[in-house]
């Protein structure tokens, strides 16, 4: 845990979706009434495929239930924005709880995330970016972060998830996002290499220290 008067960044190691938003709205409120800075939050979730609340979201779940079965994959509706989109091993999940009193712009803070994604992602020598229309951090037409944020109270909560190496054929049971003409990929398979999980998120809490400090 990082006890900066400021902001502060803690990891709850593997969690299981239901659990990890019992403890986002605690903690959302520990926000709303002082009794923690900005945080930034790291887990790892059991595998689970989540519905955002975008109209038509649970159309892209297209895994049947010997699919979900066999990987162990969860579902879950869920009150983040975006369409539907999966969690598990290998994957970072980082939940923001940030004071948006003054700005009451979700937008911009979804942008500032999507900056501090790009930063990691190119620290590893990989040229990335937005994609028109959408959210989350791209590889031209391959995904390799998604964010999904909403807010209560002005204080936000959800995040993003970034590939590390998460187990991609998992995404094969749904169209994530709802995307149709692209695909998800992860820093391992685009390094061709093993990533350790630590040394990524210490280059997020750089960043995250570097924007919101």
């Amino acid at each position: 845990m990082d006890n900066n008067a400021q902001i502060r960044v803690e990891d709850w190691g593997r969690t299981r979706y239901g659990e990890a938003l019992e403890r986002q709205l605690i903690t959302l409120n520990e926000r709303r009434f002082g009794e923690r800075p900005d945080t930034l939050v790291f887990t790892e979730h059991e595998p689970v495929f989540t519905l955002g609340k975008r109209r038509g979201a649970a159309e892209h779940l297209i895994a049947d239930q010997r699919f979900l079965e066999s990987k162990g994959i969860e579902v879950v509706e869920t009150n983040r924005g975006g369409d539907i989109t999966y969690h598990g091993p290998g994957q970072i999940t980082g939940y923001l709880f940030i004071d948006l009193s003054k700005s009451r712009d979700l937008h911009l803070l979804l942008r500032r995330v999507e900056d501090m994604i790009i930063a990691v992602v190119s620290s590893y020598g990989l040229s990335c970016g937005r994609r028109e229309g959408m959210t989350g951090v791209w590889l031209d037409q391959r995904k390799i972060a998604a964010i999904g944020m909403a807010a209560r109270h002005w204080i936000s909560f959800h995040g993003f998830a970034l590939n590390v190496s998460t187990d991609l054929t998992h995404f094969k049971g749904i169209v994530p996002c709802g995307i149709t003409n692209g695909e998800v990929t992860s820093l391992a398979k685009e390094l061709g290499e093993p990533i350790a999980m630590a040394t990524v998120k210490d280059r997020i809490s750089k960043e995250f220290h570097r924007s919101f400090g």
